[in-house]
């Protein structure tokens, strides 16, 4: 494939509740440039119903994506005439929410006659720590925790990636929402539950650690929710404190799987760079314990910025600028489009 370089790739995600968009330079071989980018979170309007309700996100993504479009072009400095490619996020996500940022884009890419890239959504993550101030170099083992995924995978450039382990029921982000529901904390239920967890004792309760001596790097978190719910009960309308400690407690159980399969998976790779990419990736927990592990055997950790971590326009204009430059993928001038609300990262075609 001819490698397509010196782009200005428009990028849009709309595949739940943040509307998100940005413009990313690439750079002839270097790391694509993040020019600007602007995002709209709806977790307040989500907040009543205690989760996502589809068709308001798809609505609200209406509204959003092309005031967003404009603030992101006023902010660096481009007219719209000047860019290149408008890449939009494909799947997987919510059906609804997908269809406004597919659809806005190729409508984009038809009125300019310019070319137009779906990515995937999780790549958009994996890929996310390269808009960091420390990008990292391939090959490296990666740690997707985003929403209903879990997985480690080994990553040795762009589109060339190997499922090592996965979750076999709930992912550690399910484990982290579900929990908290439990405990009767709000939307978004994995902050809520660190927040709380923050004033609790993490030895308080002895919670499972699903599959930990598996013997493979598979994740399960069923079971720990299970407990969760049985702890919940007991304690009723019973100290906060106690709540407390029943968050700090769900927490640790969940890090020290993720933490221990990681170290597992470098052991088993023989790779010493560790990427660690999803809204999970931004638990205080989960960075300080997984640091510390990594600097005891001399191996490298690279996060996305904090504020990149949930779901962004920049990770989305990053993934396509990369599969640009790297000749994985053209863009294309057929604007007929289709989403894919379910979409395996190791299905990715080119």
């Amino acid at each position: 494939m001819e490698v397509q370089k010196n782009l200005l790739v428009l990028g849009i995600e709309s595949s739940c509740d943040e509307t998100g968009v940005a413009l990313v330079q690439s750079q002839g071989s270097g790391v694509p440039a993040l020019l600007a980018h602007a995002l709209h979170s709806q977790i307040e309007m989500h907040q009543a119903y205690g989760g996502v309700v589809p068709e308001l996100a798809s609505r609200d993504h209406i509204r959003r994506v092309l005031p967003l479009a404009t603030q992101v072009l006023h902010d660096a400095g481009e007219p719209l005439a000047a860019v290149d490619v408008v890449a939009y996020t494909r799947g997987p996500g919510l059906a609804g929410a997908l269809l406004v940022g597919a659809g806005v884009a190729c409508a984009l890419g038809a009125a300019l006659g310019k070319p137009v890239l779906g990515v995937h959504h999780l790549e958009g993550h994996l890929l996310s720590p390269f808009l960091s101030a420390d990008p990292p170099e391939f090959p490296f083992v990666a740690l997707l925790v985003s929403g209903g995924h879990t997985q480690l995978m080994r990553v040795d450039g762009v589109g060339r990636y190997e499922i090592l382990g996965e979750t076999i029921d709930d992912a550690a982000g399910e484990a982290f929402d579900k929990s908290a529901k439990l405990m009767g904390l709000g939307y978004p239920g994995g902050p809520a539950l660190s927040r709380l967890g923050e004033h609790g004792d993490a030895t308080a309760f002895k919670l499972p650690r699903p599959l930990l001596h598996s013997g493979d790097l598979d994740f399960s978190f069923a079971g720990l929710k299970t407990a969760v719910l049985t702890q919940a009960k007991k304690l009723g309308d019973g100290l906060e404190q106690h709540k407390a400690d029943l968050a700090a407690s769900t927490e640790a159980a969940i890090v020290e799987v993720l933490v221990k399969k990681t170290l597992a998976a470098l052991l088993q790779t023989g790779l010493r760079r560790v990427v660690v990419a999803g809204g999970v990736g931004a638990n205080r927990r989960l960075r300080a314990q997984l640091n510390a592990a990594c600097a005891q055997r001399q191996v490298r950790v690279h996060y996305p910025e904090l504020h990149l971590c949930t779901d962004n326009g920049a990770m989305i204009a990053m993934a396509a600028a990369m599969r640009l430059q790297a000749g994985q993928q053209q863009a294309n001038t057929d604007y007929a489009f289709d989403v894919k609300p379910r979409w395996p990262l190791d299905a990715i075609t080119v």
